[in-house]
């Protein structure tokens, strides 16, 4: 744990040197569809996705930097799921930047950065390299948000994301301060030993929790640290929102299992408790909320923290009762909902940006109506995806649901039991705003005659998506066997 041992991080290595090779080589790129900088890119971010799986099937847990990185499964899984996003991400993008002058280098290499940072947490063993890699991705999703300047609504868009995301990674810096002032260290197994010993000052212990807990619900996109999501997704351009809902996610989740589970077990039944708060609060604000918007991606927005309150209901179900017996179970499934929800989220975005062109973004619900008789097939990815998120069977989505609720139950706990309750009742209010989508298109009569513009690889790339929606649900015993593994190996570690 002392030495240095280089190799643990050469993704992270690789992927600093390809963003500085795709800066330059954008130097000297005349194609105005930037066709060399993208494929590089894309190129850069496979062989990343390439080593990350390779590190992953290894199955080994490893320590460098003196200690301050862990390399281990988990971390591996979350940054391939990371790149691959990614990777989806420019694809759907490419199209929409192109039409709006937006196609520039900066674009390719601020978000090599962002997956830069996301990786740098996936990895993180120590309080700093934390806040290194969340300043990195957030910095660089922040120049992005505002990557269209001449647009008053994505300016403010950004400003606000600056203002609150500055304000959210001082809560957690805060948080840590304490921690270090109780425990004196800032490498995280060796916090959880010292809170296991008992001889720290336990109020300054849980105050500090706050703060962390504050923090990472803000990058989650929890409530009630919710309030720059839904402006956020609105403001910013669609391919950069899909970049903030997409990727990033993983990274939110990484360093909560790292900081809340491999560092502050011993404080479960404090932070526990913070989590089921926000988990309801989530669900209800997000649900109730997204029935009064009529702006699609605005709907999305608030559907995300009613999606992430799933997530977080399944992390506060890992210790039960002073023990850990259904630690691998409520994190596992997690895991698999936040996999789930990413997969259906880069499709949803990705069909907006399908259907807006020049001058017309589609980004209202009624831009959809009568979709069903201008593209059957289009409307049919649609309703894929709307189906997912609401929880509909055999999508993906439902297996998700099934999980955290599955975990919930198994606790034999009626509180956990009356929350799986809870989650469930929020789900069937949610499906309304769902299926009103699904309603408009198939139902409703066409407000629009123009033909839609056709990407071929966009549109096969939408086909792959829905179907694995559609197929990732009834086989989604490898994906949810893949979670379980690197839980348990990083819950051993």
């Amino acid at each position: 744990m002392t030495s240095m041992n280089w190799h643990v991080v050469y993704p992270e290595i690789w992927l600093l040197v390809a963003a500085c090779g795709v800066l330059l080589a954008d130097l000297f790129t005349t194609d105005a569809e930037r066709r060399p900088t993208f494929w590089l890119t894309q190129a850069s971010i496979a062989v990343f996705a390439a080593l990350q799986l390779s590190m992953y099937n290894a199955g080994a847990t490893a320590y460098g930097m003196k200690g301050m990185v862990v390399v281990d499964p988990m971390g591996h899984l979350l940054a391939f799921f990371a790149a691959l996003s990614v990777m989806i991400t420019l694809a759907y993008a490419r199209p929409t930047l192109g039409a709006r002058d937006m196609l520039k280098g900066e674009f390719f290499t601020l978000t090599l950065f962002v997956l830069l940072g996301i990786s740098v947490m996936c990895s993180a063993n120590n309080f700093l390299v934390v806040y290194l890699g969340l300043e990195l991705m957030s910095l660089s999703l922040y120049a992005l948000a505002a990557l269209r300047r001449d647009h008053a609504i994505s300016t403010e868009a950004a400003m606000k994301y600056f203002v609150l995301g500055a304000l959210a990674s001082g809560f957690l810096l805060y948080g840590m301060s304490m921690m270090y002032g109780a425990s004196g260290t800032l490498e995280i197994p060796r916090l959880f030993d010292r809170i296991a010993t008992g001889r720290i000052n336990q109020e300054v212990l849980v105050f500090g929790v706050v703060f962390i807990v504050a923090g990472l619900a803000f990058k989650l996109g929890a409530a009630p640290f919710h309030m720059w999501v839904p402006d956020v997704y609105q403001g910013a351009p669609t391919p950069v929102t899909l970049l903030i809902g997409g990727a990033p996610k993983f990274a939110a989740f990484a360093i909560t299992i790292r900081l809340l589970v491999e560092g502050m077990l011993g404080l479960a039944i404090d932070w526990q408790q913070m989590f089921i708060v926000l988990a309801v609060a989530s669900l209800a604000i997000g649900n109730l909320a997204a029935i009064a918007q009529s702006n699609l991606k605005r709907m999305l927005a608030y559907s995300t923290i009613a999606q992430m309150g799933f997530i977080v209901l399944g992390l506060s179900a890992g210790v039960v009762s002073g023990n850990t017996l259904s630690a691998a179970n409520a994190y596992s499934s997690a895991m698999f909902y936040l996999v789930a929800y990413v997969l259906t989220t880069l499709g949803t975005f990705g069909l907006i940006m399908y259907l807006s062109r020049q001058g017309f973004e589609s980004e209202q619900i009624d831009d959809l109506a009568g979709l069903s008789q201008r593209s059957p097939w289009v409307a049919g990815v649609m309703t894929v995806f709307m189906f997912s998120l609401a929880g509909v069977p055999p999508m993906v989505g439902f297996f998700a649901k099934l999980a955290v609720i599955q975990a919930l139950v198994t606790t034999n706990v009626p509180f956990y039991i009356a929350l799986a309750v809870v989650a469930v009742v929020f789900s069937l209010i949610g499906a309304f705003y769902y299926l009103r989508v699904v309603k408009v298109m198939w139902f409703d009569a066409p407000t629009r005659s123009e033909p839609m513009s056709r990407t071929q690889g966009v549109t096969l790339l939408l086909a792959a998506n829905g179907a694995a929606v559609f197929l990732f649900g009834p086989l989604s015993g490898g994906l949810m066997a893949m979670c379980r593994d690197a839980i348990v190996k990083a819950l051993g570690s």
